[in-house]
């Protein structure tokens, strides 16, 4: 049976950012990392993850801190959840989109070094 078709328009990088996680109504935030992400949404890991359509507001802390609004797109009870972002500043659209492209350059060299028979050590 072939896998499901991918629902994303865009496609996630496996990079870890610690994030802050506030609730309306919470005078304290949740604290978390993201085990993947997109220029559009992300996952978090959490044990006690929130119902899907809560809204959310982040802070990534990615080379600085970005602020996202989000809102819980999936919900993985005792695993996570995806969140899909539906507001972001300009200035940190742009500084995601650096990082983000900056992980793919990394990601394909890593692909093509690991390819690439010359590159190996030899024994």
């Amino acid at each position: 049976m072939p896998p499901p078709p991918e629902r994303r328009e865009y496609s996630r990088s496996k990079l870890n950012f610690p994030v802050e996680i506030y609730l309306e109504g919470s005078a304290f935030p949740y604290r978390g990392a993201t085990a993947d992400i997109s220029l559009h949404g992300c996952y978090i890991e959490t044990i006690f993850p929130l119902a899907v359509g809560t809204n959310l507001e982040l802070k990534l802390q990615v080379n600085g801190t970005l602020l996202v609004l989000a809102t819980v797109a999936t919900c993985d009870p005792q695993v996570g959840n995806g969140l899909k972002f539906t507001r972001m500043l300009p200035e940190d659209i742009e500084e995601l989109c650096k990082i983000l492209e900056a992980a793919e350059r990394a990601s394909a060299k890593k692909e093509a070094a690991d390819t690439n028979p010359a590159s190996k050590d030899h024994d």
